[in-house]
């Protein structure tokens, strides 16, 4: 699977949202509905924890011929052997990381604004998240740029991207009309009973 195709659906576990299930089972649903990319996010844990719950989700990931990326935590997705890392704007600087990790390895990158995405493209990022797009619970002080703003992102990348922030089924088709690769979610898909349902319907609801 290329790059592009695996962002289409990115699902991010999460420990509130998910509850009561675990990160692992979280992401074994998401994968059964057809989810392309696991993100392992959790602020709340150190990195034996993070190390640990993402060797017990690759192989789920790599059954299902979907990639799996670690937010934030570049020593962790090389211990995992994972397949990138997704980077914040208070992280590593992406040209740091991208002189340091393997051949292949995956490194995306943040972007509120056209200028960042430019930057992040720059910099030798190989996606760009952009967003937020719509108001989230998962990240309360996230900034809002709205369908505009992720079109404006978009319009100066040559590179892929996939949108994020209160994204569902309900309004996923207009960032997809945007131009993003792809989407990724929290709450709307692992806040569901039927998880591999809401991935389904998800991408049934993309309009391409």
């Amino acid at each position: 699977m290329d790059l592009r195709n695996a962002l289409r659906i990115c699902v991010i576990p999460d420990r509130k949202a998910g509850a009561p299930l675990t990160l692992e089972e979280q992401a074994d649903r998401a994968l059964q509905g057809g989810a392309t990319m696991i993100q392992l996010r959790c602020k709340e844990m150190n990195g034996r924890e993070l190390y640990e719950t993402a060797i017990r989700i690759i192989p789920a990931c790599r059954k299902r011929g979907a990639f799996f990326i670690v937010n934030d935590r570049l020593d962790v997705a090389l211990a995992a052997a994972a397949d990138g890392v997704h980077l914040g704007r208070e992280d590593l600087p992406v040209e740091a990381v991208r002189r340091r990790v393997p051949k292949g390895f995956i490194v995306g990158a943040t972007a509120h604004s056209a200028e960042e995405g430019t930057a992040a493209e720059a910099a030798g990022a190989d996606y760009v998240g952009i967003g937020a797009a719509f108001p989230s619970g998962a990240k309360k002080n996230a900034g809002v740029i709205g369908v505009e703003g992720v079109r404006k992102v978009v319009s100066v990348l040559s590179i892929p991207a996939v949108a994020i922030g209160g994204i569902g089924e309900g309004n996923v088709s207009q960032v997809m009309a945007a131009g993003v690769d792809g989407v990724a979610v929290i709450s709307s898909v692992v806040s569901c009973i039927d998880i591999a349902g809401a991935v389904r319907r998800l991408s049934a609801n993309m309009g391409r």
